[in-house]
């Protein structure tokens, strides 16, 4: 039985031989903590580094390597309207809903649609320009459901 830990640093450790960069420490404490938070900004990455102890960084050298690894196409990354960036582990097609209350993206997993919104668009001219990527962002908020009185 394999560790599904140990495979997945294995692949970032092949995935930035590939790009010709060192698994560095930082670089290895970076994706563990991406991997556990699975969307998150610098701040948040550094904190969680911060708080396991692995290894020293400041937010300045973990927003460095979350954009170098978002450019390799190794992380997805996209701006909240807090103008804060954060970056996504997962680079398949999928959908987010960002929750502007929290500041919090959360994958939407619907082929379906993106089939269907992919087929519409694809299939559209826009004068002066080439579409090369369609990238859906549904914006809410929580729903606050309210708690039913107790039955007596």
């Amino acid at each position: 039985m394999t560790n599904s830990k140990n495979t997945n640093i294995e692949k970032f450790k092949n995935d930035l031989k590939r790009h010709g960069l060192k698994a560095t420490p930082q670089r290895l404490a970076v994706h563990e903590a991406m991997m556990k938070l699975g969307h998150a900004s610098a701040d948040m990455v550094t904190e969680e580094i911060r708080e396991s102890g692995t290894t020293k960084v400041t937010v300045a050298s973990v927003y460095n390597i979350l954009s170098h690894l978002a450019l390799l196409g190794i992380y997805d990354h996209r701006l909240s309207s807090n103008n804060k960036m954060y970056f996504d582990v997962n680079t398949f097609k999928h959908m987010h809903i960002y929750d502007c209350e929290n500041h919090e993206f959360k994958d939407v997993v619907d082929e379906e649609l993106l089939s269907i919104v992919e087929r519409h668009l694809l299939r559209r001219k826009f004068k002066g320009y080439r579409i090369e990527n369609i990238d859906i962002q549904l914006i809410g908020r929580p729903s606050r459901r309210k708690a039913k009185p107790a039955s007596i």
